[in-house]
């Protein structure tokens, strides 16, 4: 079969998206973010290998094309999509982006991208050669509590920033997707890739080297990846980033970074299910700005329709994706020879910006089809 034009939308028409893969992500924050992103999106086709979830969820969000993952490629050539929203184990990423772009469909994909620097290659490369928009679900590039730090801190209000901490920790149950190896689970993709990107767009800088450590206990439900790990991130001008990811502590969910004339911390940080505070301390005058809780999954979609519709370069894009993967594989290089690992020089960061931030109100919240929560809720 010819390989038809790309799908680039047109002004008045909403970009078409396929939600590939029903887990707890998409059916807890994808899939009700398309009511607040209806202006210029629609959620037109479902894609899972269960056909429970696919009957319940397309009769509750009224979606035309419900397909197996056999039926993907079908679904992809059809006309009746512009674009995928995957969600699908880490593992699947490149396989179901690169189907994609040969099919002439943009893709939004979630982090973190890939299971190695290479299939991240692979995924640009893809997408670049068919000329599909490739974006990485960075939800937080769009989160007005976290574009207000950046903007703090850019703007030099607590001085020269020169240290962050972080720490990110959830209780995760034996059995979940986040424990399995084979589907490209541990703490680092899962929970790490936050604390690193947000040092990344905190600083406006790409770190040059790390030193990690990883720990386990002899629960069984640690069999296959670590229960924490922790890593040191130098950045240029002597900055350092630090950050401890845990599978099986309570949850705590935070950074701080302190700067040569105050500090900033943020608590909860990364959460997209209650709202976020922002504390500044300046000259030991301290500052509590709350951020009310919002639909964080919606603004990306309608930045992405947006692109699509504009021929735009996305900003969270596929070099994004693969610098924090690549970080990662040296996170886990160090732990395992015990050295520190230089990184790769990296392409020049843009990152995100504080026009960039938008705020929706929280999504409904809805009843799970065949998924849990990583704490078993």
């Amino acid at each position: 079969m010819a390989k038809r034009e790309t799908r680039n939308g047109s002004q008045g028409r909403k970009i078409r998206y396929a939600v590939v893969g029903l887990g707890w992500i998409a059916q807890t924050a994808i899939l009700p973010a398309f009511e607040h992103a209806e202006k210029n999106s629609r959620l037109t086709a479902l894609v899972s290998g269960d056909p429970t979830k696919l009957r319940k969820l397309g009769r509750k969000y009224d979606v035309e094309h419900l397909c197996s993952y056999d039926q993907y490629d079908e679904l992809l050539r059809s006309g009746a999509i512009d674009a995928v929203y995957i969600a699908l184990p880490n593992s699947m990423h490149m396989d179901y982006t690169v189907r994609a772009a040969r099919a002439g469909v943009h893709v939004l994909c979630e982090k973190p991208m890939a299971v190695s620097g290479e299939e991240c290659l692979t995924m640009i490369g893809a997408c670049d050669e068919n000329k599909v928009k490739l974006m990485i679900a960075y939800r937080l590039h769009f989160d007005p509590a976290n574009m207000k730090a950046a903007e703090i801190i850019r703007d030099g209000k607590i001085g020269e920033a020169r240290v962050f901490s972080s720490l990110f920790s959830q209780q995760v149950h034996k059995g979940n997707i986040r424990l399995s190896d084979e589907c490209g689970g541990g703490t680092v993709p899962d929970m790490g890739i936050y604390c690193i990107n947000a040092a990344r767009y905190l600083f406006g800088a790409e770190p040059t080297e790390v030193t990690a450590t990883i720990a386990r206990n002899d629960e069984k439900r640690f069999e296959e990846i670590e229960e924490m790990a922790s890593a040191i991130l130098r950045f240029p001008g002597d900055r350092i980033a630090m950050f401890t990811c845990s599978f099986g502590a309570a949850p705590v969910d935070q950074y701080q970074i302190a700067g040569t004339k105050g500090d900033l911390r943020m608590d909860p940080a990364y959460s997209f299910q209650r709202p976020l505070t922002l504390t500044r301390t300046i000259n030991n005058k301290s500052r509590e700005q709350k951020f009310p809780f919002g639909d964080q999954f919606a603004p990306e979609i309608l930045y992405f329709s947006d692109c699509i519709a504009g021929d735009r370069k996305p900003e969270p894009s596929g070099q994004e994706g693969m610098m924090d993967v690549r970080i990662i594989e040296a996170i886990y290089q160090s732990a395992r020879t015990g050295a520190t690992v230089a990184i790769a020089e990296p392409e020049p960061k843009h990152g995100p910006t504080p026009k960039m931030a938008r705020t929706e109100p929280p999504p409904a919240k809805p009843r799970m089809v065949h998924a849990t929560s990583p704490s078993g809720e």
